[in-house]
């Protein structure tokens, strides 16, 4: 396995799938390459963590007592 120039979905720009990350993703039984950037891919991650703060109800939303 050699590593691969894989161009970001979400910015254009290009990142290395190195070989390591590879044997990871094969370990883990991973199909799919990655197809964002480390960059993109933390802000997606934030993003649907703040989608999930903000989000009225549900298991994280706090406990209101009722009297």
């Amino acid at each position: 396995m050699a590593d691969k120039t894989i161009t970001c979905k979400d910015c254009g720009e290009d990142f290395v799938f190195t070989e390591g990350e590879q044997q990871f993703y094969a370990e883990k039984g991973f199909e799919n390459e990655p197809i964002r950037c480390k960059k993109c891919r933390d802000a997606r991650k934030a993003q649907r963590n703040n989608r999930r703060s903000d989000d009225q109800g549900g298991f994280n939303s706090p406990r209101i007592k009722k009297y």
